[in-house]
């Protein structure tokens, strides 16, 4: 026990020295290290936002603008875009519509000649007319063929739409709509060329154009003309499908100078009732009447077709050529509501200009042809004679005044009045034109800065 003692009491020793021996590391304060922030230059940091955000911008315009001169020129080297073809009418040439006299004749002139039965007397010829007959069921086919001839000069009518958006007293947004007829003139290749009424346009947010087959399309204004009142549009052809190409038709342009004109058999397509899709039949009962209008000699059509004051749309005859387009605007009072139409064969130049948007020269002169009993008895040259002068026109500040007679225009003779409107349509705004006028029996000579139709 003693020992056992003893031993506790070295090893208590032992660890008691071991604990006197540790000694605690030194901490020296020149070891000790503090992190402090370096303090923000509020006037440099200001200084470089601003450097960058301006250079951001200098490197925006840079790149729109390079995009935007660049990216036509790479488009037209990848994908070459064809140039609109120019619209032009073929030169018209009068054809007489064939008479029904005239076709019996050359029925005689086909067939051998027969000679003619001796002995037919009265009760024969009675005989002979008792087979020709012309019944309830020969009626019906005659207007079944007018049908089908409306049908098929319809695949070139259109009706179009004009939107104008408007805000009422409630702040409610609502749209009005305005229709009109009118039909397909030309294809240059890039877009759909069609002929209408321009004053529903007035005002218009967009413009839609129906197919004879109900399908459409939105359509854009090419060019309005003051004259008859009168607008193209145009239809980009990528977004025509390909079933209503197939369908639709370009209008087969007539002449309206023909001289059998009055009396003839027409068909009035489009809106002529004032609802979209109305046909109506008729004969023309009269033509030759001069709308008074500037630098223009448009003429008239009468028919005895009733429809409404607000008629659109167009007359074909029976062969399906469009020869007056509808427009009830210069009927006179006491015609009601009969339709009438400015002839096709004076609007052909006019619907060239606006279907290719190139602006017509004006000069402001209403005129007409010199007469030849004036000519021959009082000793005034042939050419154009001058009416009526338009206050402010190029022509009244060039000096031309009424009863001016205009014989020679840049040195090209003039003889009637229809040729000095063919200089002006082919003339371009500030060309300069050198006239020569007949006044009083004495020669002038003028210069006449165009104008532009307003």
């Amino acid at each position: 026990m003693a020992e056992q003692g003893k031993e506790e009491n070295s090893v208590n020793q032992d660890t008691e020295k071991e604990r006197g021996e540790y000694t605690p590391p030194v901490q020296s304060d020149f070891l000790r290290e503090t992190i402090k922030q370096k303090p923000v230059n509020k006037k440099k940091l200001l200084r470089r936002t601003l450097i960058t955000v301006a250079m951001a911008v200098v490197f925006g315009l840079v790149a729109c603008f390079t995009f935007l001169v660049l990216e036509p020129v790479i488009s037209n080297r990848l994908y070459p875009e064809e140039e609109a073809e120019e619209v032009q009418f073929p030169e018209e040439t009068v054809t007489e519509e064939m008479r029904p006299e005239d076709m019996l004749v050359e029925e005689e002139k086909q067939e051998p000649e027969e000679k003619e039965p001796e002995g037919l007397d009265d009760e024969k010829i009675e005989k002979l007319l008792s087979q020709v007959r012309f019944g309830l069921q020969e009626y019906q086919l005659l207007y079944e063929e007018m049908a089908e001839l409306a049908k098929t000069a319809g695949r070139s009518v259109v009706t179009v739409t004009s939107v104008v958006s408007d805000v009422d007293w409630f702040n409610n947004i609502y749209e009005n709509e305005a229709s009109a007829s009118g039909i397909i003139v030309a294809n240059n290749g890039k877009s759909i060329l069609i002929l209408v009424s321009a004053g529903m346009l007035n005002d218009a947010d967009s413009i839609i154009v129906t197919f004879c087959d109900q399908a459409t399309v939105d359509a854009q204004l090419v060019q309005k003309d003051a004259a008859t009142g009168l607008a193209v549009l145009s239809v980009p052809l990528i977004s025509i499908d390909e079933e209503t190409m197939d369908i639709i038709d370009i209008a087969n342009l007539g002449s309206s100078n023909n001289s059998d004109l009055l009396g003839s058999p027409v068909v009035a397509l489009g809106s002529p009732m004032g609802t979209s899709g109305s046909v109506c039949y008729g004969v023309v009962t009269s033509v030759g009447t001069v709308v008074d209008q500037p630098d223009s000699a448009y003429k008239t059509m009468a028919t005895d077709i009733y429809g409404s004051r607000n008629a659109t749309g167009v007359l074909v005859n029976l062969k399906g050529m469009v020869i007056g387009i509808i427009d009830n605007m210069n009927t006179s009072n006491d015609m009601g509501n009969l339709l009438t139409a400015y002839g096709i064969s004076e609007l052909k130049r006019t619907i060239e200009k606006m279907s290719n948007d190139k602006e017509r020269a004006y000069l402001g002169v209403h005129g007409a042809d010199v007469p030849e009993e004036a000519g021959e008895e009082l000793g005034i040259p042939m050419g154009a004679y001058i009416k009526e002068i338009e206050m402010d026109s190029p022509a009244m500040e060039a000096g031309i005044q009424s009863g001016d007679v205009v014989i020679e225009v840049n040195e090209t003779p003039i003889m009637t009045y229809n040729e000095l409107l063919t200089i002006l349509y082919n003339a371009s705004p500030e060309d300069v034109l050198d006239m020569v006028l007949m006044r009083q029996g004495k020669e002038m000579d003028v210069s006449v800065t165009l104008g532009r139709w307003q």
